[in-house]
């Protein structure tokens, strides 16, 4: 009884191997492209957060600023308004930046998944080596 050998060639054999690495480089870079694409919008969201609510902070500021100039120039009960407005304003500007600050820390700007698949892929390359 005679053996069948399908056995390729050694320069079939990295031909094959070369075309493969080649076309995971593509892939992987491809993934990475797409994953930090996707990781820069969600940070200028939140960054987007964290300048409004710098805004909101600043104007807060301006009206306690004209809080006090009121409560000198007419020691008046009404002063007490533009103070309640003030508060409101810079309790809101203050929890936009908090909201901003917290995404921020939680976004990581590695391609994580990439990096996942990168490792994936170099321990199946280990396995068939």
């Amino acid at each position: 009884m005679r053996q069948v050998q399908n056995e390729r060639s050694l320069g079939e054999l990295f031909g094959d191997l070369s075309r493969e690495l080649s076309t995971l480089v593509r892939e992987e870079g491809a993934l990475a492209r797409t994953e930090m694409t996707q990781r820069l919008k969600q940070l200028g969201a939140e960054a987007g957060l964290l300048i409004v609510g710098g805004f909101v902070l600043y104007a807060g500021l301006l009206v306690f600023a004209a809080t006090a100039i009121i409560a000198l120039a007419y020691a008046l009960p009404w002063w007490l308004a533009a103070l309640i407005v003030a508060v409101v304003v810079s309790g809101a500007g203050g929890l936009l930046v908090m909201i901003g600050m917290m995404g921020l820390r939680h976004t990581s700007p590695a391609p994580s998944q990439t990096i996942e698949t990168l490792c994936e892929d170099v321990q199946a390359i280990r396995r068939h080596v």
